[in-house]
């Protein structure tokens, strides 16, 4: 399950840098990180959960 978000989310945080996603909080190609944040905190979330 980690490797699916990882991949998914890793996908968006690509997609995003080409083209902005639009969403609120995701306006800027600078706010990629912010993907990444929330990728690192679903996974520990799932890994805790697994537990």
């Amino acid at each position: 399950m980690t490797k699916v978000i990882a991949i998914v989310l890793l996908l968006a945080m690509i997609a995003h840098i080409i083209r902005p996603l639009g969403l609120p909080g995701l306006k800027k190609r600078a706010d990629f990180w912010k993907i990444a944040v929330f990728a690192f905190l679903a996974m520990m979330i799932v890994v805790v959960l697994q537990v």
